[in-house]
């Protein structure tokens, strides 16, 4: 016995407004995944440099990668990442003094990662271990800076969305731009993550400098 169900319902279409902060946060996402692209070709060209045949008779790895150091560096971008981490709570909740409080934790640890690669990178500079002395040292400083200087843009973000925030208060505007930060913040420490993984652990040749 056929039996007839009606279907109609499902292909009824009805309009429904569009949510304009999820669709720029959207947006930013793809934006992310071509940054990712980026880092990607860096990091597959570092594990051809790497191999110990590009070194150019210069520094290898275990002299110029020094892995205990940027655990320091781990250390102060994950905290910066949990003091946004705790802007982003306090948005929830309404709280402006909470926000403030987070974006301004979030920047004085983002300042001291950037302290930490600004000490290590004088010492290589200071030592003649420079991009022009080999294809391993290009990339290594390369990979290192592009990261460091992604680093200082969300730094000055953070500073115009501290201003935001304390003058305008939680605008549309406004809390689609710290979204967007907080997806931006967080995926340095992921990249960060890998560099610190494939480039000073897996990288480096001289584990025991840890």
């Amino acid at each position: 016995m056929n039996t007839y169900q009606d279907t109609s319902d499902m292909w009824q279409y009805e309009d429904h407004p569009h949510d304009a902060i999820g669709t720029r946060t959207l947006g930013f996402w793809l934006y992310m995944m071509s940054d990712l692209m980026i880092f990607a070709g860096l990091f597959a060209t570092f594990g051809i440099y790497a191999d110990g045949m590009h070194y150019a008779g210069a520094f290898t790895a275990g002299q110029v990668i020094h892995p205990g150091p940027a655990l320091w560096s781990t250390a102060f971008i994950f905290a910066s990442v949990l003091a946004y981490g705790y802007a982003m709570v306090s948005l929830k909740k309404a709280n402006r003094s909470g926000v403030l409080l987070g974006i301004a934790m979030a920047f004085v640890l983002g300042i001291a990662f950037l302290g930490m690669e600004w000490h290590e990178f004088s010492d290589l500079y200071a030592m003649g271990a420079i991009p022009e002395k080999s294809g391993f040292l290009s990339d290594y400083w390369v990979i290192v800076l592009v990261h460091a200087v992604h680093v200082a843009f969300g730094l000055l973000w953070l500073a115009a969305m501290f201003i935001q925030v304390a003058l305008e208060g939680f605008t549309e505007d406004v809390v689609y731009r710290l979204l967007n930060l907080k997806i931006f913040w967080l995926f340095q420490a992921v990249i960060w993550v890998c560099v610190f993984t494939l480039v000073y652990l897996m990288g480096s040749t001289s584990l025991a400098a840890i």
